[in-house]
């Protein structure tokens, strides 16, 4: 029975090396049973283990500094007398510096030593994603100064924390931007706890800023919508008095400090997601074979209808949202307004909602493999497209329910009812896409790219093959008809000079022939199934753009409509919005970058 054991265990691969060269009868030695060879060979599995518990610890650090935050932050909303501002930022204050401590030390001494770097990942970091950092950063600069200004200009009634507290996160957003863009591919190999740690707690800064912004953000909200009730809830508030003077400096950063704060929420957001990347990538190998040979860019070739309608969208989004600030600023906003702004949503949503339903059939059909290899990046642009789409799923269900219970038959009932059923609708389907799309392997075979560049040079050079005979032979001809004398030689050179720029003209004519014949070429030579995806990606695009900077800039008629705020009463409608609004906003503009990258693989 034991040799029937022996018999059915698997040999090493020492034990395959020598069954070769030993005779038949040797015993076979098991080298797995030796304690050396054991040991060995559980050197990757004990890296596995510690790479979980770092991950374990580094999570549990973040977790207790957010709870910490907020619970700093829920007892400033709620009991603002033992618990104020100022002592939030001072928490706030002391994160961000020891943020920029680890930065600092990342940069000048981890990413530095020898074999730090030895991979990077390709995924990571996309440049539209650091290009939004670059913009949001700027963004959320400006308005620190802005806020200083506006601090300086009242200094009187002000405390000089105000000043204080907007210098150091200017110097916090200039470091951590500068981070991303240039170590946000980083697969370090080095001092892999304390960069897992130092990367949490700079995930939790972000984190805890967002949710401070978003509350402050509801004081905007709430002096844009009811700004007599605010004015007699803080009637004996001190900062009432502290009011704006009559000069166009003090305005301009008032406007501008309200104008720019969305931005500063989208870029703690963003931040989050590309330094969650990273602490993923901490200790990570990648193979050759993962690294992608051919990297698709994005060129705008094979579109013609997705970007007409998408223009002709964002054109009228563009005069509803204007004529509805134009109201919502002046007064309070009419019926016909928000009749008009629903009605744009309820319109542009089916659009949507029908093209995503093609994309993903059209994915269906394809016969795209599916891409399987371990991808960070991906696994978290899934999760943020799901997390983020439950804010307006949320709002939409509540408002279902609240106006189904009231009146739905009214016009404008009726309009936010079948508004709030086709999002959820849209961003149903629009995930489905989206995510389908990532997971496809992208169109980049060289065959196909090497047959359709010689096929579309032989179409364009046979096209303009006779133009370029006859502008050669034109040349010769000018070129041999040269006289001896001097006069006849100046004559010819003020005739050649003319022909040169004739010729010029020529050429530059066959350059902007040449560029038209290579686009129609190439979008007649796409696939039908590709041209498709494309036109569907590139349309969704500029849609999600413009449902992007309606919400962003002010328009806010689910707060403002005052119907589920009636239903639901004033506090629990408003923490309502204040959770659906801004996971909303960063759902558009996370879906423009999915959306790109399902552009870029079709």
């Amino acid at each position: 029975m034991l040799g029937n054991k022996a018999s059915r265990q698997k040999p090493c691969h020492r034990c395959k090396s020598r069954s070769a060269s030993a005779p038949p009868d040797t015993s076979t030695i098991h080298y797995e049973k030796f304690w050396l060879y054991r040991h060995c060979s559980s050197v990757q599995q004990g890296d596995r283990q510690a790479q979980k518990a770092g991950q374990l610890f580094s999570g549990l650090l973040a977790m207790n500094v957010v709870f910490l935050g907020s619970a700093f932050i829920s007892s400033m909303i709620f009991n603002h007398v033992a618990i104020t501002l100022a002592d939030v930022w001072i928490l706030l204050s002391i994160l961000k510096v020891l943020c920029l401590c680890w930065i600092i030390y990342y940069l000048l001494g981890t990413s530095r030593q020898p074999h730090a770097v030895l991979y990077r990942d390709s995924h990571a970091g996309p440049i539209w994603i650091r290009g939004s950092v670059l913009l949001f950063g700027s963004f959320s600069i400006l308005l620190n100064v802005f806020q200083i200004g506006y601090s300086a200009i009242l200094i009187q009634c002000k405390s000089s924390l105000e000043i204080v507290f907007p210098s150091i996160e200017i110097l916090f957003i200039c470091t951590q931007a500068f981070l991303l863009w240039h170590h946000s591919k980083d697969c370090i190999q080095v001092q892999h706890n304390f960069t897992r740690c130092g990367l949490m707690l700079t995930i939790a800064t972000n984190l805890l800023l967002w949710l401070l912004a978003v509350t402050n953000d509801t004081i905007h909200m709430e002096i844009e919508s009811q700004l007599r009730e605010v004015e007699q809830r803080f009637a004996g508030n001190e900062t009432t008095s502290c009011t704006c003077p009559n000069t166009t400096i003090c305005k301009v950063f008032q406007k501008g400090y309200i104008l720019l704060y969305p931005f500063n929420t989208e870029y703690c957001l963003v931040c989050c997601s590309v330094l969650y990347v990273m602490w993923k990538n901490v200790g990570r190998r990648i193979s050759h074979h993962h690294v992608p040979h051919i990297k698709p860019k994005f060129k705008l070739q094979g579109v013609v209808f997705g970007p007409l309608l998408g223009t002709a969208a964002v054109i009228i989004g563009i005069c509803v949202f204007m004529m509805y600030q134009i109201q919502a600023t002046g007064s309070a906003p009419s019926r016909q307004v928000f009749v008009m702004y629903y009605s744009y949503y309820i319109v542009l949503l089916p659009l949507m909602s029908v093209g995503a339903v093609i994309g993903t059939i059209i994915h269906a059909l394809e016969k795209r493999e599916l891409d399987t290899v371990k991808n960070p990046t991906r696994s978290l642009d899934v999760i943020l497209l799901m997390g983020a789409a439950l804010g307006q799923i949320g709002m939409s269900y509540f408002s279902i329910v609240a106006l189904v219970a009231t009146d739905p038959r009214d016009l404008l009932n009726s309009l936010i009812l079948s508004y709030s059923v086709l999002l959820i609708f849209q961003n149903i389907t629009q995930n489905v896409f989206i995510i389908d799309g990532l997971h496809r392997q992208p169109f980049v075979a060289a065959t196909e790219a090497r047959h359709t560049g010689h096929a579309g040079q032989h179409a364009v050079a046979s096209e303009l093959a006779g133009e370029e005979e006859t502008m050669t032979s034109s040349k010769q001809e000018h070129t041999q008809m040269s006289p001896g004398k001097e006069e006849e030689m100046k004559e010819g050179q003020n005739h050649e000079g003319c022909d040169q720029r004739r010729v010029s003209m020529l050429e530059l004519g066959q350059e902007i022939r040449k560029a038209s014949l290579s686009y129609i070429h190439s979008y007649s030579h796409l696939n039908w199934k590709r041209r498709a995806l494309r036109e569907i990606s590139f349309f969704l695009v500029l849609c999600n753009i413009i449902l992007w900077v309606m919400p962003t800039f002010g328009a806010h008629p689910a707060f403002e409509n005052g119907l589920e705020k009636s239903f639901y009463g004033y506090s629990t409608w408003f923490a309502i919005v204040n959770f659906g609004l801004p996971l909303g906003v960063f759902y558009r503009m996370h879906s423009v970058g999915g959306l790109l990258e399902v552009y870029v693989t079709a």
